[in-house]
């Protein structure tokens, strides 16, 4: 594993995803309220729980793409359905 890598187990615990990638356009169809599901596909693992902030950080991806902390209320493991969400090249969809 790489060193300073996120896990789900810490995000479940913090109930923050730390810097996620995310394009413009999806950072667009966001907002509090919104449904937010933690996959761990190598792990087979799935939260489900409710966005309450996107935090922008100032760092970009190597290509660009802005990174935010996704901070998740209510976040619950639930049956692992991951086989069946299609995720960008970031891991990120909007449903």
């Amino acid at each position: 594993m790489k060193e300073n890598r996120r896990t789900f187990e810490s995000t479940l615990a913090k109930g923050v995803g730390d810097r996620y990638a995310i394009f413009g356009r999806l950072v667009r169809q966001l907002s509090p309220g919104c449904p937010v599901i933690l996959l761990s596909k190598d792990e087979k693992r799935q939260a489900e729980g409710r966005l309450t902030k996107l935090e922008r950080l100032r760092t970009l991806t190597k290509s660009g793409v802005p990174t935010y902390d996704v901070h998740i209320e209510d976040l619950k493991v639930v049956n692992y359905r991951g086989d069946e969400i299609k995720l960008n090249r970031c891991g990120v969809t909007v449903l």
